[in-house]
């Protein structure tokens, strides 16, 4: 479904658009912040960095992260959203460089909280602006497609992992590597940004549009938004257990040393199509019953691992993990931004705050727990009694959104039969 051509800014196409947003993500999540799982083994083996020390490294990221959402949520300025999220595309590369420049915990601590804010910088500031773009310009509202520049961002860092590993680099020199990598990605990320939002989303011209547009730009109730924001916490919490540790996990097996980079990469390569299938899935079932799914798929990528320690289920976890994670960030995001079409990334920064604050409190426990047992697998179990409750959540969600579909939905017919 497209409108006229006329509408979309001359100087950027879709396609500059939505690459330079994949660029965005390779850089400031790819390397800014997916960089620490791969190399988090490396730091513990060479640089004394240990299994509590890992963790809180880990939330302090996601407490940057939270405070950049924070930051996103107040803010209403198209013009100073803009800025900062150039600003988070530059601090990336530094703040990379800088875990490389010191084996003093606090440096590390400071570019791990810079990294979090870079990460909500191209995570929400960033989704927000193409999202806006892609409804000023007539496209589909969807983000499947600037979404996959979270699974490239993976498949980057485990690919540069393995090759400087193959180089035999030390972990320093491996953080300046992926610096050196991020410039590729800087370039199309900084010259494709998505220019500052000037006017609001144009109303629907045709009885359908309206129709469609009527549902998806509904304002959630208070309800709905309570019952998402705690989902979306349970989500955070899931995701940031395999985002950390997948590579530790698998290191930690005797007979697996050495195969979590792969592990990582598989991650990557199951999330790059995902964003499309998931797309799909939302259109026959409806996002809350597809995020039901992903939910479920999700809490066997973390069952698997936590009940075998063969490669076979490392390599199953990992891959059901990259599947099912993306499309639960998208479907979410992409859901709660077209509610929104005025400044969508505002509203996703307001979801994303519980989903931040899962992030700091899961991986400095998951931390100590691994620290205190020697392994993951009560961290893993944990992590499968979270996501259970998040599919209660989203089960009542999808009930309440039923009875609260059921009026606005008569009186759109009501208005389609009087045209």
């Amino acid at each position: 479904m497209h409108t006229p051509q006329a509408a979309s800014p001359p100087s950027l196409q879709a396609w500059q658009v939505i690459l330079g947003g994949i660029s965005s993500l390779v850089l400031t999540l790819g390397l800014a912040r997916f960089a620490f799982t791969p190399l988090l083994a490396l730091m513990q083996a060479q640089a004394g960095l240990s299994d509590a020390a890992g963790g809180w490294l880990a939330a302090i990221n996601y407490m940057g992260y939270m405070s950049g959402a924070l930051l996103a949520s107040w803010l209403e300025s198209p013009r100073w959203r803009h800025r900062l999220y150039s600003l988070g595309l530059c601090l990336s590369l530094v703040i990379t460089a800088l875990m490389g420049l010191s084996d003093n915990f606090w440096v590390w601590a400071l570019s791990r909280y810079l990294g979090g804010l870079c990460g909500a910088a191209g995570m929400l500031l960033g989704s927000g602006l193409v999202l806006n773009w892609l409804m000023r310009s007539g496209h589909r509202p969807e983000l499947g497609l600037h979404f996959m520049g979270i699974g490239l961002g993976i498949i980057v860092s485990a690919l540069g992992a393995l090759l400087m590993a193959r180089l035999s680099l030390p972990w320093a020199q491996q953080w300046w590597g992926f610096a050196v990598f991020g410039l590729l990605f800087l370039i199309p990320a900084w010259a494709w940004r998505p220019p500052v939002p000037a006017t609001p989303v144009p109303a629907p011209t045709t009885a359908a549009t309206a129709v469609h547009a009527a549902a998806d730009l509904r304002k959630p109730s208070r309800a709905w938004t309570a019952w998402m924001t705690a989902i979306y916490f349970c989500a955070g919490w899931g995701f940031v257990i395999s985002a950390t540790f997948t590579v530790t996990i698998v290191e930690r097996q005797p007979l697996l040393a050495g195969q979590g980079p792969w592990a990582w990469l598989l991650v990557g390569l199951a999330a790059m199509p995902a964003v499309f299938l998931w797309d799909r899935v939302a259109r026959r079932v409806g996002e809350l019953q597809a995020l039901l799914m992903a939910f479920a798929l999700q809490c066997v990528s973390v069952l698997v691992p936590a009940a075998s320690d063969s490669l076979a289920a490392a390599l199953c976890g990992a891959l059901l993990y990259g599947a099912t994670f993306i499309g639960i960030v998208s479907m979410t995001l992409a859901l709660v931004g077209r509610r929104s079409p005025a400044n969508p990334g505002k509203a996703m920064a307001r979801l994303t705050l519980s989903y931040g604050l899962a992030q700091v409190c899961a991986p400095a426990l998951s931390g100590a727990m691994a620290q205190a047992s020697g392994n993951y697998r009560a961290a893993l179990l944990l992590t499968a009694l979270v996501l259970l409750l998040g599919m209660a959540g989203l089960w009542r969600l999808i009930r309440l959104e039923q009875r609260e579909q059921r009026a606005p939905q008569n009186q759109l017919e009501e208005v389609s039969r009087a045209r």
